[in-house]
């Protein structure tokens, strides 16, 4: 998909960050919030295909083509949270001269686009949620330790390299801030997130590990940063807050086998917010698989103009 338009925008504390436009110009507006934190796909809005959407990406702060980059020591992390997403979102949208959009997420990009969604319900027009997380506590102490009894040996050299350290992912964090210790961090980071996917059917075995290397520090180092925070949320304030969505269609789609996510989570949003759909794929994991896709397929035909 050739993009309309695309370029940089300036959303102040010295980021600028990268967006493009594809689709059908004269379509429904959509923006596609990307995975990580810190992750963006290398191919945002094929799903969408030939439907009849004008689709906004955007690279989040730190990451992808936006500036400065997290893989650059000196880049600050203080004005990388959650709430200055959700502003630069509002500033991409008023610059795009769109009024309202569908938003569409995975992955950590479904706990942004809640928290967007929650902070701005005037502006979406529906949701698609995909790979539901919402940075809780308790899903984190999941995909940081609990999912441990499954892969002990794996657990065994990711929480060693941090001197099994109490808190794991803000002593990965800080080590993500010495740039005589990030890089071999940064793998065994990624060595651990592919692990807890690797008995998965579909998609690469080495999803997190396969970046190039300043893409691969940029990730870690966002994600680490988000995760030892919460993401800047309050703990569980987006289950507590669903009922701010009400009158927001959803369609929220979970494979049954992700064990990062698991699926307790979307079920959870499901029925706090009665305008929201939930389909589970059996087969699928947080990688997807035929069945998945077509589901996705399925809720953008529901919401094409």
């Amino acid at each position: 998909m050739e993009p309309l338009d695309q370029g940089m925008l300036d959303v102040g504390d010295g980021n600028q960050i990268f967006w493009y436009v594809v689709g059908d110009p004269g379509g429904k507006p959509a923006v596609h919030v990307h995975g990580g934190p810190g992750g963006p796909a290398k191919y945002a809005g094929k799903s969408f295909g030939d439907a009849e959407f004008k689709l906004v990406v955007f690279h989040q702060r730190g990451c992808g083509k936006s500036t400065p980059h997290a893989s650059d020591p000196a880049a600050d992390m203080s004005v990388n949270t959650i709430d200055h997403l959700i502003a630069d979102m509002e500033k991409l949208r008023e610059h795009l001269g769109i009024d309202r959009w569908l938003v569409y997420g995975g992955s950590w990009g479904t706990t942004l686009a809640l928290a967007y969604a929650q902070r701005h319900p005037e502006r979406v027009t529906e949701m698609i949620l995909v790979a539901v997380t919402t940075a809780s506590q308790r899903e984190l102490d999941w995909l940081y330790k609990g999912v441990s009894r499954f892969f002990p040996e794996a657990w065994e050299r990711y929480s060693a390299h941090v001197g099994h350290a109490p808190d794991v992912v803000r002593a990965y964090a800080d080590l993500m801030e010495d740039p005589a210790r990030r890089d071999q961090a940064a793998a065994e980071w990624c060595r651990w997130e592919d692990t807890v996917l690797s008995l998965e059917s579909f998609g690469s075995p080495a999803m997190f590990s396969e970046r190039p290397d300043d893409d691969l520090i940029a990730f870690v180092r966002i994600c680490a940063h988000y995760y030892a925070n919460l993401g800047f949320l309050e703990d569980g304030s987006l289950l507590r807050d669903a009922g701010k969505l009400a009158g927001i269609p959803a369609a929220l789609i979970h494979g049954r086998r992700d064990m990062s996510c698991p699926a307790d989570t979307a079920y959870a949003l499901a029925q706090a917010w009665p305008d929201a759909e939930l389909t589970l794929v059996d087969d699928s994991g947080h990688k997807g698989s035929p069945a998945f896709n077509e589901a996705i397929q399925a809720a953008i035909r529901r919401f094409s103009p």
